[in-house]
This record gives C-alpha cells, structure tokens and sequence, in this order.
C-alpha cells in the first residue's frame, strides 16, 4: 500500500477531451481513502467529477484516486501520454521497469 500511495501520475493530453470523448471521471479525495472499492462506495456522498482537459493541457493525479471513462460518443480521439513516477522501492522480488 505504500508504494500505492506514493505514485503520482501525469497524463499530457494529445486531444481535446469532454465527456463527450471519454474524458476521465474521478472521485475527488477517494485516493485518501486507501484502496476504495466500487462496491462499498457510498454515492449518497460522493460525486463524480468530468475532468475536461484541452489539447496539450497536463492533468496530474495519484493511480489510487477513484477513476475511470466513458465510451467515445462523438468519433473524437482522447489520446494520452501516460507517466507513472514514484520515490519508493518496489520489494526484492519486483523491479520497475524503468529506474535511474
């Protein structure tokens, strides 16, 4: 869980996205409460959250936040550069694949 909650995530958009291309929805603060499993979520208190981002623009987040897409419903790309980063190490059995 640690190393969970130590990865940060930065998504360089290549295309405008709305929810009408999938854009990504989250739930804000869920990645506070640890691993949030969608059966035990109370919607009577929590909202979901569009997260429009333009052409070029960068969204920066934590994996462990409550997220997910919809379907494309306008023929429009929703194209990203997805970059996962973090400070920890991974246990003996494990390696990045990636590391300086």
């Amino acid at each position: 869980m640690d190393i969970l909650e130590n990865i940060y995530t930065i998504r360089i958009h290549l295309d405008d996205t709305d929810e009408h291309n999938g854009a990504l929805k989250v739930v804000p603060k869920s990645h506070a409460k640890g691993i949030y499993r969608p059966e035990t979520i109370n919607w009577g208190i929590e909202t979901e959250e569009n997260c429009k981002v333009k052409k070029g623009g960068i969204m920066i987040m934590k994996p462990l936040l409550l997220h997910g897409s919809n379907r494309t419903t306008n023929s429009k790309k929703r194209r990203v550069i997805h970059i996962e980063f973090s400070d920890k190490e991974l246990p003996e059995e494990l390696q990045w694949s990636e590391r300086i």
